[in-house]
């Protein structure tokens, strides 16, 4: 049950407040603004949020100051709306108010508090945010392996924030004020991945430094490791085993101080069934795993986390504070976010973008509930069922759509877009023009 505090002069407009937030399940004190100034033990406070008809509370009243705060006004303005949020109000609210915006509002504002104290118990740039079983799981196993040097290995969908839990993982290690360095395997191109990670060197001495080398004392991200070629996995097992490095072209080693910690979205034990993928290296990097679980698993996340990443987008653009409406908080929950929370991060940004109005709708988020793609909420669903929905929506969409919007419509950037043509041999289609032969590549238009 939430419990409120009001801090208002007796009026007709109060009593109204009242008596919807009761209805609504609210567990209400309702005090003076003397009574208020009264107060100066935090123990004494045990309210979720505070409601108070005036913009800014006075100096007197340091032990609510942090408490999520909304302002509900009797002879609401713009300008008193202004300066309320600028003052750190959550919300400024008209009276009267109905049922349906004032519950929305008191909860974003709850959420909010919670993501930023989620962000200042640790680098905010970090903060692994939610409060879902399997999210604070993680965040106690983060904790644990930090500490360790012992490789680690990050699953989950594409999209699930397996570089932000690496990232998460070096900040809370005693390497974080050394480098860390993030390498996406499927990017480079499998003739030079190995001299990129591991440098290259003649007779006379090196020639130019890899990335291992890079990341000296810190930690070196693998992203999307089971893209490595097969010479370079041996290269990385020799990397883990003995902890040193031989550049290309060079027949001496030397020592490298490094953590490794590798990602994937894929099924790697299918990759050493069929001999894609080196079986002792699989060993050694799955001493410890960190499972992502998939964002439409975790429940009340969703809103918690679309309203961190709306405050946050929104100071990071320089745009005024938002918030979403009832509909949108109802959309959010009901869609099943493909693209996990990556598809999340791009359809906030997007409607802060488009917002001409500081409340955010449906149709800003352009997420389609009704069609939402059909992928099972299954624990330990195998990914070939995502790889194979992509293949199927790239396939079925490219004639209606650009490649932005197609990547867009995914979740994913263009880039992204591209690695994964490349990598599931989906060429992009050539389509007439209307000068007779002459080709076009889809999207490029």
């Amino acid at each position: 049950m939430m419990k409120v505090l009001i801090v208002s002069d007796p009026s007709g407009a109060i009593d109204t407040l009242v008596s919807t937030l009761r209805a609504n399940g609210c567990e209400l004190t309702l005090m003076t603004h003397q009574a208020v100034a009264d107060l100066t033990d935090p123990e004494q406070i045990d309210w979720s949020i505070v409601l108070r008809d005036t913009i800014k509370a006075s100096s007197n009243e340091a032990p609510l100051s942090r408490l999520p705060c909304i302002v509900v006004s009797e002879h609401a303005s713009i300008r008193d709306a202004v300066i309320a949020i600028r003052n750190g109000a959550e919300d400024y609210l008209p009276l009267p108010v109905d049922g349906d915006e004032i519950m929305a509002s008191i909860e974003q504002a709850r959420l909010r508090a919670n993501a930023q104290r989620s962000g200042d118990a640790r680098n905010s740039d970090f903060a692994i945010v939610g409060d879902s079983p399997q999210i604070q799981d993680l965040r106690g196993r983060i904790d644990r392996v930090a500490v360790s040097d012992t490789p680690l290995l990050i699953q989950g969908e594409p999209g699930t924030g397996k570089e932000l839990t690496a990232r998460a993982v070096h900040a809370a290690s005693m390497r974080h004020g050394r480098p860390l360095i993030t390498v996406n395997c499927a990017a480079i191109p499998a003739n030079i991945v190995e001299a990129e990670l591991f440098g290259t060197a003649d007779q006379s001495g090196p020639i130019a430094q890899g990335l291992v080398d890079a990341a000296e004392g810190g930690t070196l991200f693998l992203d999307d490791v089971a893209a490595l070629p097969a010479e370079v996995q041996a290269r990385l097992l020799r990397l883990l085993q003995v902890g040193e490095v031989r550049p290309v072209g060079s027949a001496v080693a030397h020592p490298a101080n490094v953590r490794v910690i590798a990602a994937t979205h894929r099924d790697i034990s299918d990759h050493v069934t069929s001999g894609r993928f080196r079986e002792d290296l699989f060993y050694r990097l799955n001493v410890v795993v960190l499972q992502l679980p998939p964002l439409r698993q975790r429940g009340d996340d969703i809103v918690q986390l679309a309203t961190w990443l709306l405050a946050k987008t929104a100071a990071r653009l320089g745009r005024p504070a938002c918030q979403f409406s009832s509909e949108a908080l109802k959309a959010l929950v009901s869609y099943n976010w493909p693209g996990n929370v990556r598809e999340l991060a791009n359809a906030v940004e997007r409607a802060v973008i488009l917002a001409e109005a500081p409340v955010i709708t449906p149709e800003l988020l352009a997420i389609n509930v009704e069609a939402t793609p059909a992928v099972p909420a299954v624990e330990g669903q195998d990914h070939t069922s995502l790889e194979d929905y992509f293949v199927r929506f790239v396939l079925e969409n490219e004639e209606h759509f650009t490649e932005t919007e197609l990547a867009q419509k995914l979740g994913i950037s263009r880039k992204s877009l591209w690695e994964r043509r490349q990598r599931l041999n989906i060429p992009r289609r050539k389509t007439k023009t209307s000068r007779g032969n002459a080709t076009t590549e889809q999207g490029k238009t």
